[in-house]
């Protein structure tokens, strides 16, 4: 269907898995984009809803459970409230945010699993599945790990190697091993439900192959085709797990169903929560943009249902099967429900040069830009427009951050409107002025400003919001180059009526700025609009010269955007880099136990607790340090190849730890009377082993 014979549109962004923090990747992938053609469909007038939500279920979660030492629900509760104030902050305008844990969740998600049971459209098979006999439980692909079989890494997952990337099943493991338990595994038969993918093909190929060979991007239709072309293979649409949506059949004790069944359901339930909340007025997950009074509680269902609503999924390319292939085909098989008109996914945005990944420590997590810029969320917003993934991955750099606040969201976007309001109030007390004859420069830059609504409209509903986000900032440099055209502030004293007409023009710019910049940069459009003393404008009306009236009043100006030093740029540097190295620390296994040693060895031992009184460098050695330390007992040497380590300055008056009978050695000629003892990092670095508190020389360590 065209553009213009829809009635309504139902845009969804991917559910985020409630099992961690989200980084700056996901808000690229399927957030932002999303959030901008929301925005400026409502600033167009549509009917439009836009829902999200915490996907809850699936294996991570009891994993996450398991190395946080706590409960699923506390984990999904914790990393559900944290993604959702991230959001917020962010300016997703999300209509509501759900949970699939929810109860009216599971009820949909269990009402569409026996459509499709009780028109004989799913199958039932019995498999050989990983067990665990001390667990008394099947293991889901995530509960085991083993060697991978393309790339020997030690600890590849049942579904997936995460150092090679190359997708497996449990089977596929060298050595497997329970998670749970750290045994290995027995195969035992268990019964499930498979959805025949492979009875879809000639509607898929229909749907797809011939229907959105031009209008979906070349990445999502290639992959599609791929897995089109490859031929579909039965998929089981339930697990044996005691997380998540219980299988609604007598026979189905310990079985779940599958994440990826009931996850994008969560876009259905979560519209059918919307209504129920905005019909009784008792809001708990609903946050609407827009005003749904007179709607009735089924009306959800024309959302859904209706094949004059056009549904947009937006989603990263590691989701492109599950929204263009198994979910469509869910949605298809009830018979009841409409199928996406475009899942414009994007590929992967990488940072510094890396893949970006949490469990690496190689991110930039929401939660923590918003910690340290909790002023910027459009500066991020912009850069991540600018560098979207859209064909291809992309990178973000923090240099990259930079350069495009400061040389362009400062230099060209705020300088620009920061001009102009400074002449009008210094001139004209805050007001707009009049407009006089127009001249050719005046006459060009009204007609530049008319053509930007169209051509950012067009950018942004055929998903090119790279090139959309380059509009709105050519506008602002419409504005400025015509500020330095016509050079305002050089006429004031011998023709102040003209000056009036440039800045007539410069705001009425500064006014289609506001307008147009809302989807892109919501706070900041917020701002300039409260500085020009303005309300809300809708899309059609932007592109023309007279947004404001002769004489209006104008607010307070201030800046809308401030300089990022290079400080505060290493500072993010440093910070990413510590973070990657800590964890690839944490991750190192700790070096092999030495040979055991009896009691009555270990006993001999005499570690006390001293304290350093001297210390300084030995000639001709790099490593040697000569302390002098109060041991309790005496004073003594004690000669330390610690040099590389610690300045001399920088240790006198700590405690440490020190073996005071180990028998004396001459080293470099100098008698030493014992052995400090010291941590040796994985990294290689060492630490004092000192005491807690202040402790008495002498003390004895037993």
């Amino acid at each position: 269907m065209s553009e213009g014979a829809f009635k309504r549109y139902m845009i969804t962004s991917a559910l985020p898995y409630a099992n961690g923090p989200k980084h700056i990747g996901h808000l690229a992938g399927a957030y932002i984009p999303a959030d901008v053609y929301v925005r400026y469909l409502r600033l167009s007038g549509k009917d439009v809803v836009f829902v999200c939500g915490s996907d809850e279920h699936g294996t991570a979660i009891p994993n996450q459970a398991l190395k946080e030492n706590t409960t699923s629900q506390a984990i999904v509760d914790k990393y559900d409230a944290q993604i959702r104030k991230c959001f917020v902050k962010m300016g997703m305008s999300f209509d509501i945010y759900h949970r699939t844990t929810e109860p009216i969740h599971h009820q949909t998600s269990q009402e569409i699993f026996l459509t499709l049971y009780n028109k004989g459209l799913l199958t039932e098979e019995t498999s050989e599945q990983y067990y665990d006999d001390e667990a008394k439980t099947f293991l889901a692909d995530r509960y085991i790990k083993g060697t991978c079989p393309k790339c020997g890494h030690p600890s590849a997952y049942g579904d997936q190697c995460e150092k090679c990337g190359t997708s497996l099943s449990s089977k596929d493991l060298i050595n497997p091993k329970s998670t749970l338990t750290g045994n290995s595994p027995v195969l035992k038969l268990t019964k499930h439900w498979y959805l025949p993918l492979e009875s879809y093909e000639p509607w898929l190929k229909e749907w797809i192959l011939k229907s959105h060979q031009h209008d979906w991007k070349t990445n999502v239709y290639g992959q599609c085709k791929s897995w089109i072309d490859a031929g579909l293979q039965p998929r089981a649409m339930t697990r044996d797990l005691d997380w998540g949506i219980k299988v609604p059949l007598p026979d189905a004790e310990g079985k779940v169903l599958y994440v990826w069944f009931d996850a994008p359901i969560g876009y259905i339930s979560a519209t059918r929560a919307l209504f129920d909340e905005v019909t009784s007025g008792h809001y708990r997950f609903s946050t609407p943009q827009r005003d749904f009074t007179g709607s009735k509680k089924d009306d959800w269902k024309t959302y859904w249902q209706d094949k004059e609503t056009k549904l947009v999924h937006f989603i990263g390319k590691d989701n492109i099967v599950f929204h263009c292939i198994i979910f469509p085909v869910i949605l298809h098989a009830t018979g009841e429900y409409i199928v996406p008109d475009n899942v414009p996914a994007n590929e992967f945005m990488n940072l510094e040069g890396d893949k970006m990944s949490t469990s690496r420590g190689w991110s930039i997590e929401m939660h923590e830009y918003l910690e340290d810029f909790p002023d910027k969320p459009d500066v991020l917003r912009y850069a991540l427009l600018t560098n979207l993934p859209e064909a291809k991955d992309s990178e973000f750099t923090w240099k990259d951050f930079q350069a495009k606040n400061n040389n362009e969201l400062v230099a060209i976007f705020g300088n620009f409107v920061n001009r102009a309001f400074v002449l009008t109030q210094k001139f004209f007390d805050n007001k707009v002025p009049a407009l006089g004859d127009l001249q050719e420069v005046d006459k060009k830059a009204l007609a530049d400003l008319k053509l930007f609504p169209a051509r950012i409209s067009e950018s942004i509903e055929t998903y090119r919001f790279r090139e959309a986000t380059s509009g709105l900032m050519d506008l602002a440099r419409l504005g400025n180059k015509y500020l330095a055209e016509t050079e305002p502030w050089k006429l004031a004293k011998t023709d102040l009526p003209r000056v009036g007409t440039i800045l007539n023009i410069a705001l009425q710019i500064a006014a289609n700025l506001s307008v147009m910049a809302e989807p892109f940069l919501p706070f900041s459009a917020s701002k300039l609009k409260t500085m020009l003393n303005v309300g809300s404008t809708q899309w059609h009306h932007a592109g023309t010269g007279d947004l404001l009236a002769v004489s209006h009043s104008l607010g307070e100006s201030a800046l809308l955007f401030e300089k990022i030093e290079d400080e505060v740029i290493e500072v993010q540097i440093k910070k990413l880099f510590d973070t990657k190295k800590k964890m690839e620390l944490a991750s190192q296994p700790a070096a092999p136990a030495k040979q055991e040693v009896s009691f009555d060895e270990f006993s001999k031992m005499d570690i006390r607790i001293g304290k350093i009184l001297k210390a300084e460098r030995v000639e001709k050695s790099k490593k040697l340090l000569k302390l002098q330390v109060d041991t309790g007992i005496d004073t003594r040497t004690v000669m330390s190849g610690i040099a590389e380590h610690f300045a001399p300055e920088d240790i006198i008056g700590k405690q440490v730890t020190i073996l005071v009978n180990l028998a004396p050695r001459k080293i470099m000629g100098v008698e030493s009377q014992g052995m400090i003892l010291m941590a040796s990092d994985k990294d290689g670095s060492l630490k004092l082993l000192s005491p807690g508190a202040e402790t008495a020389p002498g003390s004895v360590i037993s």
